[in-house]
């Protein structure tokens, strides 16, 4: 297998109450794993592109073998999307954002309180499933986007800091049809260390 799913940072309970246990067991050992599995049945054919990593392949989905490009995307998106999202919480997490992502957020939205507002806007209003994403873009802004289904912001050309996951089973056992009340109580899992690491990363 070219590629393989990694086990979850923490137990599955422990972002609870915020997240349920049963949301994360489903979420990572269901949810990703098919896409972790569909991947590798995309790439199956195609021995060049098994040794290439999911960021790879989804930034370079123009010059991917046309009868796999839709199944990178979907599947090659929702691994690369989703192995964040798990760095990105963490149990005893949350609070005021800390160190240079910190400032970035200040710098670019005035306050915590307006970022969270205008992101979590950006999460309630995205139809359907899908992503709300603060980015660094190409051009070496930061933004605050969103993405249908498993896109990647990747794809055009822009490096995810974070994300939160808007698709229904990410947050509909505990949440039901509420996603604006589960992208509120979301900020008490984020993990501002990994969140900056990553910021570094976007800066270089």
């Amino acid at each position: 297998m070219a590629f393989e799913l990694s086990p979850l940072p923490y137990n599955y309970d422990a972002l609870e109450p915020y997240i349920d246990a049963q949301t994360m067991q489903l979420h990572h050992d269901m949810h990703h794993q098919t896409y972790v599995n569909n991947l590798n049945a995309a790439v199956e054919k195609h021995s060049q592109l098994q040794s290439k990593s999911p960021e790879e392949l989804i930034k370079d989905l123009n010059n991917l073998p046309q009868d796999i490009v839709s199944a990178v995307r979907n599947n090659g998106g929702g691994h690369v999307n989703h192995t964040m999202f798990w760095q990105i919480m963490a149990p005893n997490a949350g609070g005021e954002p800390t160190g240079a992502v910190g400032d970035a957020i200040r710098e670019n939205f005035g306050d915590f309180e307006s970022f969270k507002q205008r992101f979590n806007d950006a999460g309630t209003k995205q139809f359907g499933s899908g992503w709300v994403w603060l980015v660094r873009t190409s051009d070496g802004k930061v933004e605050i986007t969103s993405t249908p289904n498993q896109d990647s912001p990747m794809t055009s050309g822009h490096f995810p800091i974070m994300g939160n996951d808007v698709w229904e089973h990410a947050y509909y056992l505990k949440y039901q049809n509420k996603r604006a009340e589960y992208l509120k109580q979301w900020w008490n899992v984020v993990n501002w260390d990994e969140i900056n690491k990553r910021f570094e990363m976007a800066s270089h």
